[in-house]
């Protein structure tokens, strides 16, 4: 019985030590080389770059007070459309007590004048009426007369306009009332009813009480790299996808380059605008993040094989066109020249032909097993 049970376990050694053996002998042996083939195919090739960006409307405007004082309504709410000349918001007047003392004191000034020109007036005509003086004279003081009563009225206007920002006489266009000075859509109402206003001076650019823009005329602004802009040219045509609205895109037209570049992270970038066609159902808000696809050069039908089949040596292109020698595959180094690239696909411009085939890189263990 212990005869037997040596054999067994030197009978299990031995398998063990054999198919060790033969194991270690497979994995010596060389591994086929397996190559990716391609033939080349006639295809379209274009070079795009994408550009990002934001939307703006082209004209955006702040609609600024005229006069200082305090928001007391407000009858715009931001989103709505709003026409030019419709009113925005009202401001109550707070007159400067220099300028409301002066105008004050014209007044006065205007009044003693007038009472002056009525008692001239009256002795005048008596003596033009007993015909002592001549009608020259008495015209003369009769237009003193309407200048004065002209001058009180004007005086009693700037009163008015000083302490209250508007006159009986031009009470339709009152300062007081803030008017859209465009047709179009209110972005922003930056103010609330209670805060301070004041006009635009040589000191100060003002408050802006509300930003209109016309919302039907956009544009695409954006910044594009040194290396791609001499591609460029007024008039090109652009894809604009924006990123709220995924399943939407919309054709542009390129309008502006900017001549002059801006440094960005180390690199230099030019400044280019471009008209973004959109419908009148298109709810497109204003600042929305986009992005530009421009083809910056394209060839028609060429043909083409993967970049990843080519070899570079030197200011020289080659690939590695495949032969049948006896059933077995040979590889010849061929030179060609190449065109325009996507990235993927090159153009071949000579040295292949659509009855080629090429090697490609190597196939790896993962692809073998896949």
């Amino acid at each position: 019985m212990k005869k037997y049970s040596k054999l067994i376990i030197a009978l299990i050694i031995a398998l063990i030590f054999i198919g060790t053996f033969v194991f270690l002998w497979q994995k010596s042996l060389p591994e086929e080389i397996v190559y990716n083939e391609f033939t080349p195919e006639v295809n379209d090739v274009q070079k795009t770059t994408i550009i990002t960006g934001k939307i703006e409307p082209r004209n955006e405007v702040s609609v600024k007070p005229q006069i200082s004082g305090i928001i007391t309504e407000l009858l715009k709410e931001p989103g709505q459309h709003v026409q030019a000349g419709e009113v925005i918001a009202k401001v109550k007047v707070i007159p400067d007590m220099g300028q409301l003392s002066a105008s004050e004191s014209r007044v006065r000034l205007a009044d003693i004048n007038l009472q002056q020109a009525k008692v001239d007036y009256e002795r005048e005509k008596n003596l033009y009426d007993q015909k002592l003086v001549s009608a020259d004279e008495f015209d003369k003081v009769s237009q003193q007369l309407r200048q004065a009563k002209e001058e009180l009225a004007a005086a009693q206007d700037a009163l008015q306009v000083v302490r209250d920002g508007v006159s009986s006489s031009n009470a339709s266009a009152s300062s007081t009332l803030i008017r859209s000075t465009i047709s179009g859509v209110i972005l922003d109402i930056p103010v609330k009813v209670g805060n301070s206003v004041i006009n635009s001076n040589t000191f100060n650019d003002g408050t802006t009480i509300a930003t209109v823009a016309n919302m039907n005329d956009l544009i695409f602004r954006g910044n594009i790299d040194e290396t791609e802009v001499g591609h460029l040219y007024n008039g090109m045509p652009m894809k604009i996808t924006i990123g709220a609205l995924q399943d939407l895109s919309f054709d542009a037209s390129l309008e502006y380059i900017s001549p002059k570049a801006v440094e960005s992270n180390g690199a230099n970038q030019f400044e280019i605008k471009a008209a973004v066609k959109v419908g009148k159902d298109d709810n497109i808000r204003s600042g929305y993040s986009a992005n530009a696809e421009i083809v910056l050069s394209r060839v028609d039908k060429a043909l083409t094989i993967p970049e990843s089949a080519l070899e570079f040596s030197g200011d020289s292109t080659f690939v590695y066109l495949i032969k049948e020698e006896q059933g077995q595959k040979e590889y010849e180094r061929h030179e060609v020249t190449t065109g325009l690239s996507d990235g993927v696909n090159i153009e071949i411009k000579k040295g292949l032909t659509k009855k080629d085939k090429v090697r490609g890189p190597q196939v790896i263990a993962e692809d073998k097993e896949e």
